[in-house]
C-alpha cells in the first residue's frame, strides 16, 4: 500500500487531470462552443503529457533532490515526451488532415460511381484523428502546470 503515499506518482495524476479538464474551458472561451469530448482527448491546450512528466520529475526531484540518478531518468523521460509530443505526434497530427481530406474529396468523386451510395457509411469513410500532437506552446504551458500543481500539492500536503 505504499503507492498511496507516492507523491510523485499522485502529483503526476492530479497534472494529467487536471490538464484534460482545463481543456474544456480554454477551448470555450477560444471558440465560444462546449466540447466535453475535449477531457478524453488528445492534443490541445495545454498538454496533458507535458503536464504529467513535469510533475513527475518535479515531484521526484522534491522527494530525493536533483542530483538523484531517479531524478535524471524522470527528467530524460519528461524531455524525450515533450519532444516526441511537439515532434513525430504532431506531424502525424499534420498528415491526418490532409488524409481527411483526400478521403473526403475522394468520397465526393465516388458518390457519383454506380452502386456506392447502396453502401454503409462506416464502409465508405473512417477518419484519422488529427488532433494528436501539440504545438510547441502547448507543451510549454502543459509543463509549466504540471510544476506549479506539483509544487502547490507539495506545499498544501507534505509541508
Amino acid at each position: 500500500m505504499e503507492v498511496l503515499f507516492n507523491f510523485p506518482l499522485w502529483a503526476s495524476l492530479f497534472s494529467v487531470f487536471f490538464a484534460q479538464f482545463v481543456k474544456v474551458p480554454i477551448q470555450f472561451i477560444a471558440t465560444r462552443e462546449w466540447n466535453w469530448s475535449l477531457i478524453t482527448s488528445t492534443g490541445g491546450m495545454p498538454s496533458s503529457h507535458s503536464a504529467a512528466v513535469t510533475a513527475l520529475s518535479t515531484g521526484v526531484a522534491l522527494e530525493v533532490g536533483l542530483s538523484s540518478p531517479i531524478f535524471a531518468v524522470s527528467a530524460m523521460f519528461a524531455i524525450i515526451t515533450m519532444f516526441d509530443a511537439t515532434g513525430v505526434r504532431r506531424q502525424a497530427g499534420e498528415q491526418a488532415i490532409v488524409l481527411n481530406q483526400l478521403m473526403v474529396d475522394f468520397q465526393r468523386f465516388m458518390s457519383e460511381a454506380k452502386g456506392w451510395q447502396n453502401k454503409p457509411e462506416q464502409e465508405k469513410r473512417k477518419e484519422l484523428k488529427e488532433l494528436l500532437g501539440h504545438k510547441p506552446i502547448e507543451v510549454f504551458f502543459g509543463g509549466l502546470s504540471g510544476i506549479i500543481l506539483t509544487l502547490l500539492l507539495h506545499y498544501l500536503f507534505i509541508v
